[in-house]
């Protein structure tokens, strides 16, 4: 059987799992993610996992910070006053909200917290600093 390598296109069906047990990504009901092995399109510690694969094969990858969004930096979190925010824009903890930035470039961040006047905006990729498992099965090398 041809195994994956890179320079493959590979076609490949995953659930994306926290060490909780906690879902936050899957192609269940989706066509297959496909990607080219090898050209950075997905994350370092998929690709090195899904490497030598076989069609039809299935396997459980899990990936430490360091090979997926990297650590959570506490440098990325920034205070904004309360009072600098419109009232129209929503600012639970959780939210994810996306601002422009001083060169007009648009970031994605998230409500990490608020006080009374400040909200705290995190520009941390929202699996920062977690460990991520995926259950993965490939269906097709291309």
């Amino acid at each position: 059987m041809t195994q994956a390598k890179p320079g493959d296109t590979l076609h490949l069906h995953y659930t994306g799992k926290l060490d909780d047990g906690a879902v936050f990504d899957s192609s269940e009901g989706r066509d297959p993610l496909t990607f080219q092995l090898g050209s950075g399109q997905i994350i370092p510690g998929l690709e090195a996992g899904v490497t030598g694969m076989e069609v039809g094969e299935k396997r459980t990858v899990r990936i430490e910070p360091a090979e997926a969004y990297g650590e959570h930096d506490p440098a990325r979190v920034q205070a904004v006053e309360r009072a600098a925010v419109p009232d129209h824009i929503p600012t639970e903890p959780g939210t994810q909200l996306q601002v422009q930035l001083q060169d007009g470039q648009m970031m994605n961040v998230t409500v990490a917290k608020t006080t009374e006047t400040e909200l705290y905006l995190d520009a941390n990729h929202p699996l920062a600093g977690k460990a991520l498992t995926f259950d993965v099965e490939l269906v097709e090398i291309a």
